[in-house]
Formats: structure tokens, sequence, C-alpha cells
């Protein structure tokens, strides 16, 4: 009797099914000091208690995403085992926030799927969401996964693509219960700069960058109990090379960003995210946000900001991100957008 599970294939996935994903996860503060040490991450709300406590919450937060990886490493080997690609992402939204000690599941709902031209994958698209100990709701999220099909002569299903906002819309947005910014600590944040300094279109290089070492990539995918064989074994791929869990680069270029955004923390919802290119060991990741609007919170002290983070390879250049053809240019790695909340 076979014990061992090869994934689900394209062909295995049907519209309305919710899947349960294994293992629940407790986090600590092992995950933390890991994150930091895996990435230049200073946003001082998730660094210090003492910094979460003054500004209203009991302890701080783990980073969100940290909350992220993990729910989206649950769902790994039900949904992206035999993944081709991760395409994107839309209508994130962080919940409530977690601390050391709290427990996460997960679990995904099929909305979508369309057989590719090619006949041998297709796309799935999945709403995620991430519960703890309590049954509450901490994150939801919808990605769509190119996926091998088993049987490339299995019938292709009828074509299903669900309808995805374009932006989290800001009277949605969740603000961590508690969390006050009124008399905000620019100085131990990092940066003096507020809500109203930021302006719309507006470019900030966030003048870093990072080389992407093999064994740092590996231990984060690791961390995260995230399965996809085409971040391990260099047989899963033509090319023999070890492609970088997106995540990694998400949140590589996230901490870069606090050159110029220390105080865009937390993230309240992802809008929308490409993979644009694949990543690979030795690139060296720049990045550069854009801010694409603000809105007012129902918050004391803070607003929201909306940026769009993008993560290149080799220096940030001010070049168009897509071709004449509308296609991603070979530098761009990550095109990602979603909403913060910032000190006024």
């Amino acid at each position: 009797m076979v014990k061992t599970s090869p994934g689900r294939f394209f062909e295995d996935y049907r519209v309305g099914e919710t899947i349960r994903h294994a293992v629940p996860r407790t986090l600590s503060g092992g995950e933390r000091a890991l994150y930091h040490a895996l990435y230049p991450e200073r946003h001082a709300l998730f660094s210090s208690d003492e910094f979460a406590r003054a500004h209203g919450l009991p302890a701080a937060p783990l980073h969100e995403l940290i909350v992220f990886h993990t729910v989206f490493g649950k769902s790994v080997p039900d949904i992206s085992l035999n993944a081709v690609a991760n395409l994107g992402y839309a209508e994130g939204r962080f919940r409530a926030p977690v601390f050391p000690g709290d427990t996460l599941r997960a679990e995904s709902e099929v909305i979508g799927l369309r057989q590719a031209s090619s006949g041998k994958a297709g796309i799935v698209w999945v709403r995620t969401r991430g519960f703890n100990q309590h049954d509450a709701l901490v994150l939801d999220y919808v990605r769509w996964v190119l996926v091998r099909k088993n049987d490339p002569n299995a019938p292709a299903p009828e074509p299903v693509v669900p309808e995805l906002a374009a932006v989290v819309p800001p009277e949605s947005l969740v603000v961590p219960a508690g969390l006050d910014y009124a008399d905000y600590d620019f100085a131990l944040a990092g940066e003096p700069h507020r809500w109203g300094d930021y302006a719309v279109g507006e470019r900030i290089d966030h003048v870093d960058g990072v080389t992407v070492e093999e064994a740092e990539h590996m231990l984060a995918t690791r961390l995260w109990q995230n399965t996809a064989r085409v971040h391990f074994d260099t047989a899963s791929r033509p090319d023999g090379r070890r492609l970088i869990y997106g995540g990694h680069v998400i949140s590589l270029a996230r901490a870069l960003s606090f050159n110029g955004l220390a105080n865009a923390q937390p993230i309240l919802a992802i809008n929308g995210g490409t993979h644009a290119n694949p990543c690979f060991a030795g690139d060296t990741i720049h990045a550069w946000s854009e801010v694409l609007d603000k809105a007012p919170l129902d918050a004391p002290g803070m607003g929201a900001i909306r940026l769009r983070l993008v993560a290149v390879k080799g220096p940030a250049a001010d070049f168009p991100l897509k071709d004449e053809a509308g296609r991603y240019r070979p530098e761009v790695l990550l095109d990602f957008d979603f909403w913060a909340a910032m000190p006024l």
C-alpha cells in the first residue's frame, strides 16, 4: 500500500471544494529571531515589546510576513507541490495580530480553474485562510498557481475565472486592536517621516542591496515548512537550479524598504503581487517603492499608505517595468502592492 502522496495535480481540483491543510504550527520568539537573521528587518513595532506597548499593543506582534509565510507554507503540499509557477496574489487582509505562543492553521477554498492552452497544466485559484487557536481569522488572501497535469489527456474542466478586486478598499482595512500612533516615537522608530510627508506618485529608492545565498533561501523556505520541490531539488527543474521561494524575495524587499519607509508599519492588506521573473542564488536584489494612494484610518494618530514595492536584480534603476509587449523586463523580480499604516 502506497503511503506517500505525490501531491495534487490540476485535474484533482474542483471549484467549491475546501481543503484543510496539515500541520498546525505554534509560533514563538524563535521564528522572530530567525526572520530577523534571514532578512535585514528593522521595523520597530516587530522588534521591541516596549515600543509596541508604548503604542497600545500588549507586546511586539510577529511580523505580518511571518504570518503570511506560515499560512502559505501550510497550503503548499495541497496547492503548489506540483506547481510550475506561483502567479500572483490579491485581496489579502491581515485581520488580527499574531503573538508568540499563537498556533496557526490554514484551509483553502478552490474558487477558479482554467486549463492552459498547452493542455499540460492549468491555473488554480484558491482563497486561503489562516486561523489562530481560538478559530479567529488572522489572514486571508487569494493566490493563483499554474499546476501540472498528471494525465495530459484528462478532460479540461469548465473554465471558472474569479473576479478579483484590484485594490482592498481602505474602509475595510483592519488596524490591530489597541494600536495607537497619537504619541508616536519617531526617534526610536528610526526616521522622522510621517504620513503627510509622502506624496502620491513619489518614488523612494531603498538604496541597499542583498545578494541571495543558496543556504539562506533554503533555510528560510524550510522555516515556513514549504515543501515545494523546486526550492530544494536540482532535479526538479530542467536547468538544474533551485528556484528561490517568492516569499523570500518579498521579505527581502520589505526589509530593504525600511530605508525611506521605517514608519510604514504594519502591513494591513495585500492588494496584489506578481513574481515577475525567477530569482536564483547569486542574484543581488535592490528595491524601490512608489506611493500609489493615501487614505484616512479610523484609528488614533495614523493613516493608510498604499505602496508599490518593486524588487529588481541589480541597481534599482528608474526604468519601465514592462516592455512594449506588456511583459515584465527580465530584471524585475517582484511587483507587490500593499496598504500599510503610518503615523500622521
